[in-house]
């Protein structure tokens, strides 16, 4: 089993070492191969002889020969036991001597003399800053060529760089006698910054054969490379010369080859492989003969018959300039066509202007003859609408104070901006601790208000009123994304719709404001605004005009009936007649909708003009 598991490891490294194999043998290794130079480990002073810190020895020498001697020593039952420092030794053996006890092997750290550990940072930091100073140069190179006195290529100067990487380069525009070679001189010039120029640091005559392999990139190598060490790139990987042996090549054994020290002789083709051959070349001769032998035929022809086809080939040109004018004939019929519409449409439209021309022209003169009689009547049809427009104010004051005298709005005492309608209090927009029932009954009476001044006075409302006494209802036509649009003018459960159908009357009441040319201070006074707005309307004229009697004839009889408000005023009664009885001025004020007594009497004896 053990032989059998190191045969297989062998197989494997074996099989590793076939992998990374280079391509190129070393006697097809030439200069036109060469595409990259790379230097690695760059020192520009060399390095003490002995290394510091260490005791130098034979393992510690490169490339050590293994003598019989150390393979002896090596081999003793007794191994050597490694050195000591002075202090080391003097501690262990104080320690020995008291206890009697095998010392310990872990004994205290020695002073480490690295750069980076000093435990001063300044200090760390001015020794890394001197090693980088010193490692650190810039550096090119250059290529000669045996027999020629300039240089074949000259690189580019990488600066500050301790393992630089060149640009790659092509070397077979040189010529055949540099790509063809195998040897070149590569020249490394450096300059530090304490250098006032750059000197030659490195002078390398190598032969491409002498170069040993080092894998098909850096990556795979992990060995220590030596200072100033500079690297060759080749299409089949990375190549360096750490000697100048050249190596040993297996020499080329043919595919098929049976060779063996005695018998070295190699295979060649046989008779009938020959013949073949033979036969092939001169079926390849003869079908060449062929070609050039048609080629002239060929050529004859075309020379014999060029008058004809010179003809033919004017023919075809002629007959696709001739297809080209005759496509470029039918667009232009075909523009001229849409160009003659349109003419025919414009002209149709400006006879058709000429006569609605003439026809204004006629309706013109028929104006300018009923100019005068319209300029007479518009004179007196202003004069008419100025005088109705009065006359409405007047009327539209007297029905205000009508309506202040059936639903009176007075303050309450000791109290700012509160107000009671027909005696029923109405807070503003607070509605914490009310009765409900003089809450609704109030907002009742002030939509019934409402309502009726939207009729006298010819507005239409935004948020239209069911006035129905202490179950009036208020609508909002106008707002998206409502689940209901009819909102209760009296307390119930759900107060934001009480609360939201009281806002929707005071922007009622707004309107009719802003209709009249006043701004109201506060929305949320409602009975202060309908207040105010009372006041506006009463106060428009002096003159209050008598009734009319209008759709209700039969029950006046022709008869004046003077307002309860205004008994007493001069401008009220104009012949002083006394009212009509009871019962038929109760009847007018039931089929105008004005609100009556629990008794049947109106309040304060309002009556409705028509």
């Amino acid at each position: 089993m053990d032989t059998s598991n190191g045969d297989f490891e062998a197989t494997d490294h074996d099989a590793v070492v076939r992998r990374v194999r280079p391509w190129l043998y070393a006697s097809n290794r030439k200069l036109r191969h060469l595409h990259g130079i790379s230097v690695r480990n760059l020192t520009v002073t060399p390095p003490s002889s002995r290394a510091r810190g260490k005791t130098i020895n034979d393992d510690d020498i490169p490339n050590t020969l293994t003598s019989p001697s150390k393979l002896q020593a090596q081999n003793e039952s007794r191994p050597l036991q490694p050195s000591r420092s002075f202090t080391d030794l003097a501690s262990r053996g104080a320690s020995d001597s008291r206890t009697g006890k095998r010392p310990e092997l872990r004994g205290s750290r020695r002073r480490s003399l690295l750069p980076w550990n000093d435990p001063n940072p300044v200090r760390r930091q001015l020794r890394l800053e001197d090693i980088t100073l010193s490692r650190m140069a810039d550096i090119f190179f250059s290529l000669h060529f045996d027999g020629m006195k300039e240089p074949i290529f000259i690189s580019e100067v990488v600066e500050k760089a301790t393992n630089p990487n060149f640009q790659a380069f092509d070397l077979n525009a040189c010529g055949p006698t540099v790509s063809r070679s195998d040897s070149v001189t590569l020249k490394l010039w450096v300059k530090t910054e304490s250098m006032p120029e750059y000197i030659q640091l490195v002078e390398l005559r190598q032969n491409t054969r002498s170069l040993q392999f080092l894998g098909r990139t850096l990556d795979d190598f992990h060995q220590p490379l030596p200072a100033n060490c500079v690297l060759f790139h080749f299409p089949d990987g990375v190549y360096t010369s750490l000697t100048d042996i050249s190596p040993v090549e297996p020499p080329f054994s043919g595919v098929g080859q049976k060779g063996t020290a005695e018998n070295n002789t190699l295979p060649t083709s046989s008779y009938d492989a020959l013949m073949r051959l033979a036969n092939l070349d001169e079926c390849i001769q003869d079908a060449l003969a062929t070609r050039e032998r048609l080629e002239a035929q060929i050529g004859d022809i075309l020379q014999s018959n060029e008058s004809a086809l010179k003809t033919e080939s004017e023919s075809a040109q002629a007959q696709d300039r001739l297809a080209l004018v005759r496509q470029a004939v039918a667009n232009e019929r075909k523009q001229i066509r849409a160009a003659n519409k349109r003419k025919e449409e414009l002209v149709a439209s400006i006879k058709a202007r000429q006569s609605f021309m003439s026809q204004g022209r006629i309706h013109q003169e028929r104006a300018q003859s009923h100019l005068p009689d319209a300029r007479n009547k518009l004179a007196g049809s202003e004069k008419l609408l100025a005088q109705n427009a009065e006359e409405s104010k007047g009327q539209i004051r007297r029905i205000a104070e009508d309506l202040m005298a059936i639903y009176p709005i007075e303050p309450v005492p000791d109290k700012v901006l509160a107000f009671t309608i027909a005696g029923l209090s109405l807070p503003n927009s607070k509605f914490d601790d009310i009765d409900r029932e003089e809450v609704a009954a109030a907002l009742g009476y002030t939509a019934h208000v409402v309502y009726l001044l939207s009729f006298y006075l010819s507005v239409w409302i935004p948020y239209p009123i069911s006035p129905n006494l202490s179950t009036s209802l208020i609508q909002d036509p106008v707002s998206q994304d409502l689940p209901q649009r009819t909102f209760p003018l009296y307390p119930v459960s759900v107060q934001y719709r009480f609360e939201y159908a009281v806002f929707l009357l005071n922007k009622d009441i707004e309107f009719l404001l802003n209709r009249q040319g006043i701004r109201g201070l506060d929305i949320r006074h409602t009975l202060p605004n309908l207040k105010y707005l009372f006041y506006i309307l009463t106060a428009q004229t002096r003159d209050i005009p008598a009734r009319k009697a209008g759709g209700i004839r039969g029950l006046l009889t022709g008869r004046l009936t003077p307002s309860m408000s205004r008994r007493g005023s001069l401008d009220s009664t104009v012949s002083g007649e006394v009212a009509q009885p009871r019962k038929a001025h109760d009847m007018i004020l039931r089929m105008n909708g004005l609100a009556l007594s629990a008794d049947g009497n109106t309040a304060n004896g309002g009556s409705v003009v028509h």
